[in-house]
């Protein structure tokens, strides 16, 4: 398939600083922010370093809110329902702090779920005595109807709890979330959506998604500053929702009481990285939407078909934006990589890495290594064609 040429490549490149000589193909794991969205954060930081009472006392409850306001409007929900915190795990695990189970419950999550989100509520369930259960979704994905009910037809009347990706991390496919949000609603079942990998890379309106929870990052696709995420919690589930850390609950200058106070001042800290987040909604509204999220699309849907082509394997889903986005992923077998330590990256994507600078996982899925493409502003073609070339040689190689 011949690569749609109607996009100037590199016409954002610069906005990024990425390493000379690097092939950046991760920003799915750890997306590098834009060079404004990394000097506004440096502004901040120049102040809280100047004058640390006033940024902190003053100015910071100040910038939250701004940057909660932007935020919200992005996603399309009430300003009132969003607390900054530093991840989607941290916010996965205020929810499962929150949520009280009981003996018998069972949560439900499916097959393509991140390994951290299914530790989280395994946990959850062992200390409540309540059951987590694995919903296998169909093997390509090919209709959301057929998503739907492999997941429901794994619920029970025990089902307390369903924990459901937006994009999946390992697979990296779209789920019909909204669909999903509103069967459950009829069951009595509660929602939990891990959502690091929508925000930017397709629309997130939390208003017709209508969850209960949205646990997120901002700095994956967004582009925001390295440790900043949000934690979206339905009206009726706010008040008495505490952090996993206890501070002192309240504004530090004696400001209205919010739910948010819990989250906002964790002891001290650095809040640049959430008053950059405006920056970051803007930098990407400079851009396009529309054009960021079709060019990384057509780039991400050349490197399914060329490694399609490469490995003769079934994709993961139909080929469509429907089912993926600016991320993809796709089966290949490497070889196999025997004894393997507890989070050991594969051989090959530390030969990528060390070898040739290419930075990319290679990821175990149901006992199947698979690899994971992310494309954004800063890619291009002539990556993808040199990630093949090299493919072809780590099989030749392994083939000796």
């Amino acid at each position: 398939m011949p690569i749609h040429n109607d996009f100037n490549w590199t016409e954002y490149a610069h906005h990024w600083r990425i390493a000379e000589g690097c092939t950046y193909l991760n920003h799915g794991s750890f997306g590098p922010s834009p060079l404004a969205v990394q000097e506004k954060r440096i502004e901040y930081q120049a102040e809280l370093e100047s004058q640390p009472m006033e940024f902190l006392i003053r100015r910071t409850p100040v910038l939250m809110a701004e940057a909660a306001r932007s935020l919200a409007a992005f996603l399309n929900c009430d300003r009132g329902n969003v607390a900054f915190v530093p991840n989607a795990t941290v916010a996965m695990n205020v929810v499962a702090k929150n949520i009280e189970l009981r003996l018998g419950d069972e949560v439900l999550l499916t097959d393509h779920e991140y390994g951290a989100v299914v530790r989280i509520w395994g946990q959850a369930c062992k200390d409540a005595g309540a059951k987590a259960v694995y919903a296998r979704l169909p093997q390509p994905l090919t209709s959301q109807e057929g998503v739907i009910e492999s997941i429901f037809s794994a619920a029970t009347e025990r089902t307390r709890v369903l924990v459901v990706s937006h994009i999946t991390s390992p697979t990296a496919v779209i789920l019909p979330v909204k669909e999903i949000c509103s069967r459950a609603r009829k069951l009595g079942i509660l929602v939990v959506i891990d959502g690091p990998h929508a925000p930017a890379q397709i629309d997130v309106n939390l208003r017709s998604i209508d969850c209960d929870y949205y646990c997120a990052s901002t700095h994956k696709w967004l582009c925001a500053p390295f440790g900043s995420g949000f934690l979206y919690v339905r009206s009726r589930y706010k008040q008495g929702l505490l952090p996993n850390i206890v501070s002192w609950g309240r504004s530090l200058q004696g400001d209205a009481p919010h739910w948010t106070d819990e989250f906002h001042w964790p002891g001290t800290f650095d809040p640049s990285v959430y008053a950059a987040v405006p920056s970051a909604i803007d930098f990407m509204k400079t851009i396009g939407l529309k054009r960021f999220r079709e060019q990384t699309h057509a780039l991400a849907q050349y490197a399914r078909t060329r490694l399609l082509e490469l490995t003769d394997r079934e994709p993961l889903s139909e080929d469509s934006t429907d089912w993926y986005g600016s991320m993809v992923t796709v089966p290949f077998e490497p070889s196999e990589a025997p004894n393997l330590r507890p989070g050991e990256p594969h051989p090959l994507q530390t030969w990528l890495a060390t070898e040739h600078r290419i930075e990319m996982p290679v990821v175990e899925w149901h006992q199947r290594w698979h690899v994971r493409v992310s494309c954004h502003m800063y890619n291009t073609p002539d990556q993808i064609d040199q990630l093949i070339e090299l493919l072809n040689e780590w099989q030749r190689k392994v083939a000796k």
